[in-house]
């Protein structure tokens, strides 16, 4: 994924003193390390040529060449967690620049902020008898994995979630939050135009992903493919229409910080919609948008249409038009504390 050039900022104050890691933060540091052991055991597992939660008949089975190159590539990512963790609890970490941080938590975020919020709505519905199969339901007429994986998986990212998202939120209180104290009010007038034509090109590409996730979670199959219109189920719904909430943050969220609105607001608020909404828009899109391209095409069915890849490109460019547009915020904003 093309990732937009991360302008340097730099600290001012006293935040420039990273805290002392406390029981708190060595207990985040642990729980995000241990939480990636599961995913880490079975995606070394199934390299190795295990099958176990891989039911009979499970596409993952056809293409054995593919699922180890996709297993090792998330196997490095999930590894990033604990680097990550590090990174963000040892002293070093604060002389790590931060273009070096900024996009890998970035990506992090994006990735994990749709799972914690989808598969707590996914269990609830399960729970009240009107839910799917779980993630598992992606269309597929053969199991895809045993429904304990998902749950031991997913679980895992969840926590590792609120444990990575924890320690960089100190971190960045402890070296960046100068940046973002105060309310809306007191941030000075913007200077440069390209974070404001950024943010408004999001919000005129977003009207397309939005309509159609809320058109597909209203119950509308279309530009939906044969199998995911067949197959549908309340979790299709509920998880189309945090689809379009992630949008409408991440556009709210950057419009607000580029065009000032809203004055009475802190500031923390629109910059945490615009850095949350932009990850889960642009990693997503661009992650479902890679695995879309390279899906075998032995099941024209499953293939994903036309309307749908646009869909996934357009967000990925949203996701960055929306990252740099709150980069550019940062910047000015840097420059008027200094």
């Amino acid at each position: 994924m093309t990732q937009s050039p991360t302008p340097s900022i730099a600290p001012a104050g006293p935040a420039r003193t990273l805290h002392a890691p406390g029981r708190a933060r060595h207990a985040l540091r642990w729980a995000a390390g241990i939480a990636c052991v599961p995913y880490l055991t079975l995606k070394i597992a199934w390299i190795l040529g295990s099958r176990v939660g891989i039911p009979e008949g499970s596409s993952l089975l056809d293409h054995r060449a593919l699922m180890i190159v996709a297993n090792g590539v998330t196997v490095l990512m999930d590894a990033t967690v604990v680097v990550l963790a590090l990174l963000l609890t040892r002293p070093w970490g604060l002389r790590t620049p931060a273009r070096l941080l900024a996009a890998p938590m970035w990506i992090a975020t994006g990735l994990l902020t749709p799972i914690m919020a989808g598969y707590p709505l996914q269990l609830l519905l399960a729970a009240f008898g009107v839910g799917g199969e779980g993630p598992s339901a992606d269309g597929a007429s053969e199991p895809f994995l045993a429904d304990w994986v998902f749950a031991v998986v997913y679980t895992g990212f969840i926590v590792q979630g609120i444990a990575l998202g924890s320690l960089f939120a100190l971190y960045a209180r402890d070296r960046w939050g100068h940046l973002w104290r105060g309310r809306i009010r007191d941030v000075p007038r913007p200077g440069g135009r390209w974070p404001r034509i950024l943010a408004s090109a999001a919000a005129l590409l977003a009207l397309l992903p939005v309509t159609l996730h809320l058109l597909w979670a209203a119950g509308s199959t279309a530009g939906l493919d044969a199998a995911r219109a067949k197959d549908r189920t309340a979790d299709f719904h509920v998880l189309e229409a945090l689809d379009a909430l992630y949008l409408v943050a991440a556009v709210a969220g950057a419009l607000v910080l580029v065009f000032r609105r809203l004055p009475g607001l802190p500031v923390k608020v629109p910059l945490a919609l615009a850095w949350a909404g932009s990850g889960a828009v642009g990693c997503w899109g661009g992650w479902l948008l890679l695995a879309s391209l390279l899906r075998p095409a032995d099941d024209l069915a499953a293939r994903p249409t036309a309307p749908t890849l646009l869909a996934y490109s357009v967000q990925m460019i949203i996701g960055l038009c929306v990252a740099a547009a709150g980069l550019g915020f940062l910047r000015e904003r840097a420059g008027s504390t200094t």
